[in-house]
């Protein structure tokens, strides 16, 4: 039976994303999901495998091979995935404070989240977080490269670095390396002198230096909690890992050590107490007793040389005071286990792969295809037999001053379990009917409905609902009147988490003068403006499978939470004519709208090749992806070759991008002739960086 209780797992570390694999795989035996609300929040969707970053800095392996896919990893767990930066925790409210967004509560807490360089030289980058610090790698590096430090990273990465032709330089603050022990640090001296690598002793202080490796610290707001921590704020853990004289939190990985057996950092250890901390955090959630994990005396390390020292790479291992290498047989050993750790979580992804079933899309995607409610409309005598009969938004009265009041409404199921982010997304695609019709947004109603769960948790996310509404009218000056709450009846989330969450919003605005734009009717001349790309409809019905990019995810969903208020003063400027916002029947469909309210001789050149696709998508398209609502939109596709023509072939990937269900989907706008170069300029200097002129209106 589930609890009312929160378990949050801080971080996307090792040892949480072993233990996600965990409850993923398990089926009601050892190692189950615990009964209660859990959420994982961390920083990047993805989790390097530190194991494999020097290979990676070598170029032996690529991005995708270090990766772990947490997002999917989360709902394959059933468990709420939050992409946010913690700032800081609060023990005695039970709270973890995040960048830019609310508060998040918890009951118990596990905290694997990672470490920081300590004593960086001014200009030098960091080796830790690594995401900053492969961004530097990617980047063009001319002559040597000098690295304080002489640890095992350092050594490592100066040899991958050296693979990669640059010719680094060691720098140590003593006479030796520090790898352990006296023999690995001779062999690693023999290591980095066979590389052609100076090793640089006794070097001052400020003597300057390109990269840190000088070791690691935890992050700097856990310190600053006040909970017990070592020197280097690594948080003191009995060995059920929780943190001393502080039940139901947790810490591992490089942020916790076991204050009866402390060890130096290593990945090791995130790993090896994965299933006991699995066990515990389901133990702590039912009240049971928590196990015990002891760390082994010696962790064995095997370091590659990236290939550095001959065509094919090597490694040499270290354990305890012995050491060993540099060998070809070391290195495919390395490697073994290495991809033997990231086959843990891709084996789950092709074991999904074979049992999914399609689902039906979620966002804006789960709208009703065109036919039926055109059907239903015109039965009633609300919207005629043509599409392009009703406007984005009604008016519904005058001001004093002659001002159009809009009024609008839109909503949808869940397309993210992160209530706050959902909430932020359906705010911004319900303005859009309004800023299509150049009005500003003034206040706004809603309905939530909610997933049948403890009153706590309906609580939460009722508080992170309201709280995703807020962050984007706040900015404009709207606010909140009121709304209503529902609970959801068997209705399961994106995630397959007890679900049911959606929201729909009543948005009310005005003109700032002058009648409201409406769909058409579109003049010759005009060009049509796209405001940004389309393809999240693709995205999301193949993430819903395990076959998007995280990366493909992460930036859409960026895309999607960029206000476009800005566009309603930018397209006025520029003499906007007719406008629509592009969504759930696609830019096909929404085109075909404008097209139905103008005269019948208007016709449409496309350029389907210049049409802006949200990364990803044109390759989902082509691997035959589709959302659930795509083969009802296809219907549009009957206006080429009549009042559409293409302007130049578009193969069945770009005929399937115009037809793709949009959530928070660009404007598409008419502009006179004289003022698209103009207008265009403008967008791109606003930061809408992919805005284009997709095509042109004709007789």
């Amino acid at each position: 039976m589930a609890t009312e209780g929160r378990l949050v797992l801080a971080g996307g570390g090792h040892s949480h994303a072993l233990v996600l694999r965990m409850w993923a795989m398990a089926r009601g035996g050892p190692g189950r999901r615990p009964p209660a609300r859990i959420t994982l929040v961390s920083r990047h969707s993805t989790a390097l495998y530190s194991g494999m970053v020097p290979g990676l800095v070598a170029g032996l392996y690529d991005i995708r091979a270090c990766s772990i896919d947490l997002r999917r990893l989360c709902r394959l767990a059933g468990v709420t995935f939050v992409q946010a930066e913690i700032t800081g925790l609060d023990p005695q409210a039970r709270e973890l404070q995040l960048k830019g967004r609310p508060r998040l509560g918890w009951d118990w807490l596990s905290l694997d989240v990672g470490a920081e360089t300590i004593d960086i030289e001014e200009g030098a980058m960091a080796i830790k977080p690594l995401e900053p610090f492969l961004q530097w790698c990617g980047q063009q590096h001319q002559g040597g490269i000098r690295i304080r430090g002489g640890g095992a990273a350092a050594v490592e990465v100066a040899l991958a670095l050296r693979a990669r032709g640059l010719q680094p330089e060691l720098r140590l603050r003593g006479s030796a390396l520090h790898l352990g022990s006296a023999a690995a640090n001779r062999l690693g001296e023999r290591l980095l002198q066979a590389a052609g690598i100076t090793l640089q002793t006794h070097s001052p202080e400020g003597a300057g230096a390109d990269l840190a490796c000088t070791g690691s610290r935890a992050p700097r707001w856990l310190a600053a909690s006040g909970l017990p921590s070592d020197a280097r704020g690594r948080l003191l853990t009995g060995a059920s890992l929780e943190v001393l004289n502080h039940p139901g939190l947790f810490a591992s990985g490089d942020c916790g050590v076991l204050a009866d057996q402390p060890r130096p950092p290593s990945g090791v250890w995130a790993v090896r107490c994965a299933p006991t901390l699995a066990h515990n955090l389901s133990a702590a959630v039912m009240g049971r007793p928590l196990r015990s994990w002891r760390a082994q005396r010696w962790a064995l390390q095997l370091l590659g040389d990236g290939g550095s020292l001959r065509q094919k790479p090597q490694a040499v291992a270290f354990w305890g005071p012995w050491a060993f290498g540099p060998s070809r047989l070391l290195w495919r050993w390395k490697h073994h286990l290495d991809q033997r750790f990231m086959d843990r979580f891709s084996g789950l992804q092709a074991m999904e792969r074979g049992k999914v079933t399609p689902m039906a899309c979620r966002g804006c995607a789960a709208k009703l295809a065109a036919s039926p409610l055109q059907d239903a409309l015109a039965r009633n005598g609300l919207g005629g037999s043509t599409p392009g009969s009703a406007e984005d938004a009604a008016v519904i009265g005058h001001t004093l001053e002659g001002r159009h009041l809009l009024q609008s409404v839109d909503g949808f199921p869940a397309l993210v379990d992160d209530a706050w982010l959902n909430a932020r997304l359906t705010t911004l695609h319900a303005c859009s009917d309004l800023w299509a019709c150049g009005a500003r947004v003034t206040t706004v109603q809603a309905v939530v409905t909610l997933p049948e769960l403890g009153e706590r948790i309906q609580a939460d996310l009722l508080s992170d609902t309201l709280a995703g509404i807020q962050s984007v009218l706040e900015p404009l000056g709207a606010r909140l009147i009121g709304g209503h709450t529902l609970e959801a009846r068997d209705s399961h989330g994106p995630s397959g988490l007890p679900g049911g969450l959606s929201l729909v919003l009543n948005v009310n605005g005005c003109t700032a003068a002058g009648v409201p734009w409406a769909k058409g009717p579109l003049r010759p001349g005009d060009g049509l403006l796209l405001s940004r790309p389309i393809g999240s409809g693709v995205l999301f019905a193949a993430a819903m499978a395990g076959s998007a990019e995280p990366a493909w995810i992460d930036a859409a969903l960026l895309e999607m939470q960029r206000s476009q208020a800005a566009l309603v003063e930018l397209l006025a400027r520029h003499g906007c004519r007719a406008c629509t916002d592009v969504t759930g029947f696609g830019l096909l469909g929404h085109l075909g709208e404008m097209l139905a309210a103008s005269p019948a001789p208007r016709r449409v050149t496309l350029k389907a090749a210049a049409i802006p696709a949200l990364a990803g998508a044109l390759p989902l398209l082509e691997q035959g992806w589709a959302s659930s609502l795509a083969p009802s939109n296809a219907s549009a596709l009957a206006l080429l070759g009549k009042r559409i023509e293409l302007d130049g072939p578009a193969d069945a990937a770009r005929r399937g991008l115009l037809i793709d269900p949009q959530t928070c989907g660009p404007l598409l706008a008419a502009i006179p002739a004289d003022q698209c170069d103009a207008a265009l300029a403008d967008l791109q200097q606003a930061g809408f960086s992919k805005a284009t002129l997709i095509g042109q209106v004709h007789t």
